[in-house]
């Protein structure tokens, strides 16, 4: 009896075993099949967000861990929303300020075009697309529209003359500048200025300016001649005072001569109207002529003319031409040179190179201006108020390049002044 008791509650405890172990394995395969149900419904989130849709939202479980989860999920796709808003906002406000910009440089009456250091074109503006007749010139070699001086490369232009693809007829101007500001630090901006109506009015005052001086020569140079009448008694005896007064008028007679010539010279010299008769002359005597032509002007400053020539050589030139450059250059000298001080002509001789030089201890040029002063139309005379056209030097470098020469200038402010032509 206590056998079959025993069997009975031992049957009874198992049977209440496999209840409680079939009731737990259906509850954790319920649970496994809800956690795969909602690792699928995140995963489907997932590919939403991927692909764009920020609008889902994961849903609500009643497990504590999914609970976590789920609200971690949904705050990202909140924080990846409110990101997205902010992202687009500021593509807004740079295409705003691009379009901006880009009507700005459109409405340049300048051509502006951004290459990569190959210059090959990266970015123009509206300008050069219509010059060029081309709407798609990136990604295209900048020289295949473009042709610059022989001496130039495109990184180093500087307000220099170039040539447009079929604008034979046109005039332009480049300049070149890097672009020095992070990623963009290896492209150049190469702005193009359309220079054919400057040319045009340039020409044309040129034209004007020129035929003025050729017409005022002539009453000019009559005038002196009738003063040189008067001076030499064609006329009669004249007092002291007449013939002072006289002389006073022939000599201002002569500066004006010497301007309207220099003008009309510089017309010539650009249109290359001017013949050089080039000859072999000793560089010693020719100095001393133009020291003897200048000596008269330097002592109304108390400065003496001093040649300085070692070893006396041969130069070919155009005497006059070339008198007229050296006679330029010493006449500067004496007006800014200190008076009675030397102004100091030397010849040098260095190889194959032939040096005269044309020295004054006075003003000194600034070294703001001293690029400048070949520059056509500037003149220190009216630093100093004095009367002057500013072509002096322009002329006189135009007429030693005319030579096969250079002229150039070195000073110090305040102390010394050196011209310096090479032959």
């Amino acid at each position: 009896m206590i056998i079959k008791i025993c069997l009975l509650i031992t049957v009874i405890l198992t049977l209440i075993a496999v209840g409680y172990l079939h009731r737990r394995n259906r509850l954790l395969r319920k649970k496994y099949e809800n956690i795969t149900e909602y690792f699928g419904d995140v995963d489907a989130i997932v590919n939403s967000v991927r692909y764009g849709n920020l609008s889902v939202r994961a849903g609500k479980y009643s497990q504590k861990e999914m609970k976590k989860l789920t609200d971690s999920i949904n705050r990202m796709i909140e924080t990846l929303n409110d990101r997205e808003k902010m992202i687009i906002e500021y593509q807004s406000e740079l295409t705003k300020k691009n379009n901006f910009f880009a009507t700005i440089l459109n409405s340049l009456s300048d051509g502006m075009l951004v290459c990569d250091e190959k210059f090959i074109i990266v970015d123009t503006n509206q300008n050069i697309r219509e010059w060029l007749n081309n709407d798609r010139l990136e990604h295209t070699k900048l020289e295949d529209y473009i042709k610059i001086p022989e001496d130039k490369t495109f990184a180093d232009l500087k307000n220099d003359e170039v040539f447009l693809k079929g604008k034979k007829e046109n005039f332009y101007k480049a300049t070149t500048k890097v672009l020095d500001y992070k990623e963009h630090s290896a492209k150049y901006i190469i702005v193009i200025s359309d220079t054919t109506n400057q040319k045009e009015i340039e020409s044309l005052k040129e034209d004007f300016v020129a035929t003025l001086t050729h017409d005022l020569k002539v009453p000019i140079i009559a005038e002196a001649n009738m003063l040189e009448f008067f001076l030499n008694g064609k006329f009669g005896q004249l007092t002291e005072n007449q013939i002072e007064a006289l002389k006073s008028m022939s000599s201002s007679n002569k500066e004006l001569l010497e301007l309207v010539q220099t003008v009309l010279d510089t017309y010539k010299v650009k249109e290359g109207e001017i013949e050089l008769h080039l000859e072999k002359i000793s560089v010693k005597s020719f100095l001393e002529d133009v020291s003897q032509d200048m000596s008269a002007i330097a002592q109304k400053n108390n400065n003496k003319i001093v040649v300085d020539i070692k070893n006396d050589f041969e130069i070919n030139i155009d005497y006059l031409q070339f008198k007229r450059v050296i006679k330029n250059l010493v006449n500067n000298a004496i007006l800014y040179g200190k008076p009675n001080t030397n102004i100091e002509l030397i010849a040098k001789q260095k190889g194959e190179n032939h040096y005269i030089c044309v020295k004054d201890y006075g003003k000194g040029i600034a070294k703001e201006d001293i690029d400048k002063v070949f520059n056509k139309y500037y003149s220190a005379h009216k630093k100093f108020r004095k009367i002057g056209t500013g072509l002096g030097l322009y002329l006189s470098q135009k007429l030693v390049k005319a030579h096969g020469g250079t002229l150039d200038v070195t000073s110090k402010e305040g102390e010394w002044s050196e011209f310096v032509v090479k032959l």
